[in-house]
């Protein structure tokens, strides 16, 4: 049992009066769940026939304590973690972490990094693995990479700022924009050391939508500036390279590139295609890529108007050739390309 506010001093005068005459009390969770002074009062009427405790409000307790000096009672020195059963359980759990940690998973129990409750991590996973992702596809997106200055991030969500912690989505963001390029390992330790290191300044916005807050984020948006892009339909009309995503039952998605809507799974990588819209498009660079052996996970086309331009995002599980790569961008309809590997 967790001492909060509602467990603080659940057993007390009230409730010893409601038990039955010689109840037998053990309590090795936490002391404050416990109101001591009652029950030293329940051991004297008799109510409480023997208490058993190896936690206590203060620890360790006051040696003239009567609690502790109760002739009924059986003390331990907070001994619940040093069983043989405690310390598989300790051992196993610390193992399990470092191998998470040595795959780039998340560590919630780091001692050095801000404390994310489990039930935050288990509902912001899906949002993590996007914000990483989208970290990841905008530095591609820029011409050069190393330039990257100032990146604004929007949040947007129907929950109050309260209910949204954002640093850890911050951080993979920090953790998709620095990794493709440089041999740094960001984490949630030294993401924000990392980027204040390399001048890299993030900066975050919240758009507070109507609705129900049931998930934490409808989506976010990664905006990289001053600076130019290999791939010029991903700049706003603004001058920033844009990318936004959400997440689709349980999956990352990018949903759009500069001022195109595209609804794509990130898994695998990506091809993107800015084209002039016309039939059969998709089944030539679709054509392109299977005489290559090229396997495609999926595609999606957005586009400004029908017969103007468009961009599509076609997904591979494979990396294409250089050649599988060229024959695409020869398609006389295909202005631009570019290959984001996730």
């Amino acid at each position: 049992m967790p001492l909060t506010p509602a467990t603080n001093k659940m057993l007390n005068d009230e409730t010893f009066a409601k038990m039955k005459k010689g109840v037998r009390i053990v309590n090795v969770a936490r002391g404050g769940v416990i109101d001591e002074e009652a029950l030293v009062r329940a051991l004297d009427a008799g109510i409480v026939a023997q208490a058993a405790l190896d936690v206590f409000s203060e620890e360790p307790p006051k040696q003239d304590s009567k609690l502790v000096q109760h002739e009924r009672v059986t003390v331990t020195p907070h001994l619940g973690a040093s069983t043989m059963e405690a310390q598989e359980g300790v051992a196993i759990e610390i193992a399990e972490a470092v191998v998470g940690a040595l795959k780039g998973e998340l560590a919630a129990t780091a001692v050095n990094a801000p404390m994310v409750p489990a039930e935050v991590l288990t509902e912001l996973k899906p949002y993590v693995e996007l914000a990483e992702k989208l970290g990841r596809l905008a530095v591609q997106l820029v011409a050069g990479g190393s330039g990257v200055k100032t990146v604004k991030v929007s949040y947007a969500s129907s929950r109050a700022p309260d209910d949204l912690d954002t640093r850890l989505l911050r951080a993979m963001i920090t953790k998709g924009i620095i990794e493709p390029i440089s041999s740094v390992f960001v984490n949630l330790v030294n993401a924000d050391y990392t980027a204040k290191q390399r001048g890299l300044r993030i900066t975050e916005e919240r758009i507070l939508l109507d609705g129900s807050p049931e998930s934490p984020l409808e989506s976010i948006q990664v905006q990289i500036a001053n600076v130019e892009s290999k791939f010029a339909s991903a700049m706003s009309e603004s001058g920033e390279i844009k990318v936004e995503g959400r997440v689709k039952d349980g999956i990352p998605h990018l949903t759009k590139v500069g001022s195109f809507e595209v609804d794509v799974s990130l898994e695998g990588s990506i091809i993107l295609c800015r084209q002039v819209d016309q039939p059969g498009m998709i089944g030539t660079v679709g054509s392109i890529l299977g005489e290559e052996n090229v396997n495609v996970s999926f595609m999606s086309v957005g586009r400004v108007a029908p017969r103007k331009h468009a961009v599509m995002a076609i997904g591979v599980d494979d990396q294409p050739s250089k050649e599988t790569l060229k024959r695409i961008g020869e398609v006389p309809a295909i202005e631009e390309f570019v290959f984001l590997k996730l």
